[in-house]
């Protein structure tokens, strides 16, 4: 585990000149944002662009059904109004011995976020006021973060969420980026760098979704400042990374005869499965919003994995093949030999992005995202989904925000060039085997449990659902689809 990280410690090194964080990690790392090397970046370019803002304001305007119902989650939420006031900490701390007050920077978070995004919507200043004040005072206020190893989720969690709130707010009056910058580099990037290159517990111990949010935050973190190196390392990180958050290893069995994919937390719960596809959806967003298409990577491995997560949560069988991975500091063989209930059924606001990219932008089928989409409803944001820092692990607003009319012919066959890497490990190609796993069978090998053999799950999902009534929000959803088991639902809300 990461070394814990006191407060005393932790206030001191901000003291140093560099500011980087006292764990041994931060030592070396510029205490301002590094020049571009290449590319100049697209701004705004991290999860949303200036096209997509100005599609959700042209939809809302013209009282669009799914955008109107989506705005009406936002402006409901108590964190994106006006009245919001920040409560910034001088050190905000996850795991180990000290206070744990990483709520507040969770709910400010996602308070400047959502202030932000009302702001681009709508055109309000006093939303935007709101968010630039909040992102103001954490930049003028924190000198560290910490914790035990759970600083990890703070610094990926959280650091990629408050660089797509300022990136939002770039250029605004009075936001002062330079700072707010210096704050993500100098707390929050060191953090994520050790996470990446550890050296402690075996590489395949920790669960996919500390690397993806690792990865996030990377690559959020680059687009911020301008600096190509930390986004190309997120790129490479993907599809060459020893962890758990790169493609081969976060999907390690792909049953290509039945069109889904195992997510490596299926066997563990579905609460952290769907997590894992918020956060690889938001790594695939922010890349493709600068011309990178992660999204198609490995013939669109990462569809076959959402449309695997949405099915089973939907009460359908999927195939599932026994994990096997090394665990703890000696490495020893676990395995996990069925696909867990924990969970199941649960909601997160995921699926819009995955399901807008894939069908509409694209053009291809995901009959079970859909119908995932379907039962959800409009989705919510920070706060939507439980007042814990689990309903916080997402932005969300996904309704609103990644509807788009359905590309034309022309453009889903045009997309940004797919990055490929110079040296792409072994098990990236669509077999079902991979590095961190001793299974080592075929796709045909492992038969799908919930159909004729042959059987294409990913096309048997409900067709043609009326997703939405007027402008309501109020799902239609088949009869029956949703008896669902209810064990482990104590689980449902675990990060």
């Amino acid at each position: 585990m990461t070394p814990q990280i006191s407060r005393r410690s932790m206030l001191k090194a901000a003291g140093a000149a560099t500011g980087a964080v006292g764990i041994g990690i931060g030592t070396g790392v510029a205490a301002s944002p590094a020049t571009a090397a290449s590319t100049p970046f697209a701004h705004p370019g991290m999860l949303h662009t200036r096209a997509d803002l100005e599609r959700m304001a042209a939809k809302v305007k013209t009282r669009a059904a799914r955008q109107t119902a989506g705005l009406a989650k936002l402006t409901a939420n108590r964190y994106s109004q006006t009245t919001y006031r920040p409560n910034p900490q001088a050190f905000v701390a996850r795991g180990g011995g000290d206070v744990q007050n990483f709520g507040a920077l969770y709910r400010d978070v996602h308070a400047a976020y959502q202030n932000a995004l009302r702001w681009k919507i709508a055109g309000d200043t006093a939303h935007a006021d709101t968010a630039r004040d909040i992102c103001n005072a954490w930049s003028g206020t924190l000198k560290g973060i910490g914790g035990g190893s759970e600083v990890t989720l703070l610094a990926g969690i959280y650091g990629y969420q408050f660089a797509n709130a300022g990136e939002l707010m770039r250029g605004y009056p009075g936001f002062d980026l330079a700072r707010f910058q210096d704050m993500l580099v100098k707390h929050f990037y060191p953090v994520n760098r050790h996470m990446m290159y550890r050296k402690t517990n075996c590489i395949g111990h920790y669960w996919a979704n500390w690397d993806l949010c690792t990865m996030a935050s990377i690559m959020a973190i680059g687009i911020l400042c301008d600096d190509r190196a930390k986004f190309d390392e997120t790129v490479d990180y993907f599809y060459n990374g020893e962890g758990n958050g790169s493609l081969a290893k976060a999907i390690p069995y792909v049953y290509n005869d039945v069109g889904l994919a195992q997510w490596q937390e299926s066997g563990r719960d579905q609460a952290h499965s769907m997590m894992g596809i918020g956060l690889m959806g938001t790594i695939c967003e922010m890349a493709w919003n600068q011309g990178v298409d992660l999204y198609g990577a490995d013939d669109s491995r990462f569809r076959k994995a959402c449309e695997y997560v949405a099915r089973y949560n939907l009460g359908y069988e999927v195939p599932y093949t026994t994990y096997t991975w090394t665990n703890g500091v000696h490495c020893v063989k676990t395995e996990e030999t069925v696909i867990s209930e924990g969970g199941r059924g649960g909601g997160r606001p995921v699926w819009e992005r995955v399901y807008n990219h894939y069908v509409d932008r694209r053009g291809m089928a995901m009959p079970n995202t859909r119908e995932m989409v379907a039962r959800s409803g409009a989705e919510g944001g920070g706060g939507d989904y439980g007042p814990n820092s689990g309903g916080f692990d997402e932005l969300g607003f996904g309704t609103l925000a990644y509807t788009r009319d359905k590309a034309t012919a022309a453009d889903a066959a045009a997309s940004p060039s797919p990055s490929k890497p110079t040296a792409a490990k072994a098990g990236t190609s669509g077999s079902s085997g991979s590095s961190n796993s001793s299974a080592g069978q075929s796709s045909g090998d492992v038969s799908a449990q919930g159909g004729k053999g042959g059987e294409d799950l990913a096309a048997t999902g409900t067709s043609d659902l009326a997703l939405w009534t007027a402008a309501t929000g109020v799902t239609a959803v088949a009869g029956g689809l949703l008896l669902l088991r209810r064990r482990g639902q104590a689980r449902r809300d675990a990060e």
